[in-house]
């Protein structure tokens, strides 16, 4: 512990000179550095059953962050079948990590489970999604007074005053995006390339009603810039679907992706990709990133997008958008955040700090870091193995996720040997201290 402090005391003073790698040479060497800095990563869950929470945008803990959401299940390496059951759970971290079952789930996938979380501004009420017979639906549960209520839809994700949500066809999802949608329930639309009766759900929890507010066929009606890039090659004669939508954090608009199927070839994972934002009602609709490359990505705040694309013209890297038409976009960790990865912003650094990870390298090692916007300093958390039998839909990204104080990162992991678990790791010291320029 005590080297652990002098060696942390050394890198903030900024005359380390301990270096992971080196960054790219177009990178200004004179600001930025790559600082080998791993912290202790502690295991909140342990077989024999396999554990993990999911995608790296929602809320796992409540706002203290002693209570951490989890899912369980019996097996791993095949698709989960409509009968397979997933335990939804709760890990109290004052209680010698005490695993304790909220309920179940017949609706999950494995790179977003069932879209378990917190509802934002409550301690109290979790919600996730579920099949109860030829339906989807979402359970909201008071994990004090175990009061629970079923809605009649799956939920996709929340608004930040936690009364809206917005959902997508998860049936459709699954034929066309395994690992992401649900089993269960055959799309209806299967055979029709951008249906009418398919898109963005508007949902409310207090009431339960749902409405459709942008469809697959509207989508279409976009006039597109130059469709040159490979990326848009069967763009008119392949199926298309919405994934990955997020509310802004005024909840005045969302992000949401756009997705057809290409050749394998001609684009990363076999599919094109636009992103485009909207008024939370479906309207004001905005094409932000029109390259057919965006991947993941976050909202800095109500205005900008910080995603990981290949704009028109540009390399493939994370750039800042603002949430507007046609607007030139401006590269992020240039030359040092130089993988695809699941970003966000650390919660109370003022979006200094950027959490971020990456996908397994050639020794299958997956690294978990965080980035200094300020002074373009990476400070990687540690390089975790993962196996090789951990990959296509039921790998295990590490989609690492702060707690709301920002002390704390929670990620899913294999590096023990013990199956995908829940591990959390302290850095309330690194972002904390004040981060100095390379000499």
């Amino acid at each position: 512990m005590l080297r652990q402090r002098l060696l942390l005391l050394i890198i903030f003073l900024g005359f380390t000179r301990l270096s992971f790698a080196q960054t790219d040479q177009k990178a200004n060497p004179q600001t930025s550095a790559t600082l080998a800095m791993e912290v202790p990563i502690q295991a909140l869950t342990s077989g024999p059953n396999y554990h993990w929470f999911g995608y790296y945008d929602k809320l796992q803990t409540d706002p203290s962050g002693r209570y951490v959401l989890g899912m369980e299940v019996t097996f791993e390496g095949r698709s989960p079948k409509p009968d397979d059951v997933l335990k939804i759970g709760m890990i109290d971290t004052q209680d010698n990590n005490r695993w304790t079952v909220l309920g179940e789930s017949h609706a999950w996938g494995w790179q977003q489970g069932c879209m378990l979380q917190f509802i934002p501004g409550s301690d109290q009420e979790v919600i996730w999604n579920d099949k109860e017979g030829e339906q989807f639906v979402s359970h909201i549960l008071n994990i004090k007074t175990q009061e629970k209520r079923t809605l009649p839809f799956a939920i996709y994700t929340l608004s930040p005053d936690g009364k809206t949500a917005l959902s997508v066809d998860f049936e459709r999802i699954n034929d066309l995006r395994p690992g992401y949608g649900y089993a269960g329930i055959a799309d209806p639309n299967k055979e029709k390339i951008a249906p009418a009766n398919a898109g963005i759900y508007r949902c409310d929890l207090a009431t339960g009603k749902k409405e459709l507010i942008i469809s697959l066929a509207d989508i279409m009606k976009v006039k597109l810039p130059d469709t040159k890039e490979a990326s848009f090659q069967d763009y008119q004669t392949n199926k298309h679907w919405f994934n990955h939508l997020l509310f802004s954090p005024d909840g005045s608009r969302f992000i949401f992706l756009h997705r057809w199927k290409t050749p394998s070839k001609s684009s990363v994972g076999g599919f094109g990709t636009l992103m485009y934002t909207a008024a939370a009602d479906g309207s004001d609709l905005r094409l932000v990133d029109n390259s057919g490359y965006t991947s993941h990505f976050i909202w800095s705040d109500p205005e900008h997008i910080c995603a990981w694309t290949k704009p028109r013209g540009m390399e493939h890297a994370f750039y800042l958008f603002e949430d507007k038409e046609n607007t030139q976009p401006k590269a992020v960790g240039k030359g040092i955040m130089t993988e695809n990865g699941h970003n966000t912003y650390v919660p109370n650094t003022n979006n200094e700090w950027i959490l971020n990870d990456t996908y397994p390298g050639k020794d299958r090692k997956q690294t978990l870091y965080l980035y200094h916007v300020p002074t373009r300093q990476k400070v990687v958390l540690g390089r975790l193995h993962s196996p090789e039998s951990y990959k296509g839909e039921w790998r295990c990204d590490l989609h690492p996720r702060s707690t709301p104080d920002g002390k704390h990162v929670i990620i899913d992991s294999t590096h023990e040997g013990n199956g995908r678990q829940i591990y959390w790791a302290d850095i309330s010291e690194i972002v904390n201290k004040k981060m100095s320029k390379r000499e």
